[in-house]
């Protein structure tokens, strides 16, 4: 896979955005901070935090990024959400009566492993990932209950609970990457978000023109 440069937004709206930012910089990846709509038309990936989901979902909304966002993931652009980025992507929430962008096929419980007080880690065999286990931080962490056909399951914790996983361009983790110094899991998203640029090169340039692409 060649270096071609990136540009990855991290959604700014709310939550824990500045530990992804920073994580990107250690790995040498351009970002930026999306909080607008030609903003995030910018990037070649984006990170969705984790955060307040009913918040952030809230100022999708507030700042009309709802509908772009959806259009840029339609036209595969590749996503990482993490912790509440999991409920703002799931295609139905268990657990409350909420406006997801359910371009994801799963079905999650929005702090489904407890309160603030019941957070945890749990050492994870990633597939993905090369090496050893990966340490998983869970902070009012949604849970996965179901993944559906085209979603693969990507880490379990110790009881089989799903801890990730992945449809596509789309990549959610119930736990917060950015909270340890490890990297990998950043790598990988960067890693997809380069093949997926280099493989449409022709789609990200008529989308970033205005253009419709089917």
């Amino acid at each position: 896979m060649s270096d071609q440069p990136i540009k990855i937004g991290v959604l700014a709206l709310q939550g824990s955005f500045s530990e992804h930012i920073e994580a990107l910089n250690k790995l040498g990846i351009e970002s930026i901070e999306v909080r607008l709509a030609a903003q995030l038309e910018t990037v070649d990936g984006l990170i969705m935090p984790g955060g307040e989901s009913t918040t952030i979902l809230k100022l999708l909304d507030e700042y009309e990024i709802r509908e772009p966002l959806l259009r840029r993931i339609r036209n595969g652009l590749p996503v990482l959400g993490t912790c509440a980025g999991v409920v703002c992507l799931a295609s139905n929430i268990s657990s409350h009566d909420m406006c997801p962008l359910a371009v994801l096929d799963i079905t999650v419980e929005r702090n489904g492993f407890g309160r603030q007080v019941e957070s945890f880690e749990e050492d994870l065999a990633i597939e993905a990932l090369p090496g050893d286990v990966f340490r998983g931080v869970f902070i009012r962490a949604p849970l996965i209950e179901r993944c559906g056909a085209n979603a693969k399951v990507l880490a379990r914790l110790n009881d089989g609970t799903i801890a990730a996983c992945q449809q596509g361009n789309l990549i959610v983790t119930s736990f917060h990457p950015e909270f340890v110094s490890d990297l990998r899991m950043h790598q990988y998203f960067v890693d997809s978000v380069r093949a997926w640029k280099e493989s449409h090169s022709d789609t990200i340039q008529s989308v970033t023109a205005g253009g419709v692409t089917q």
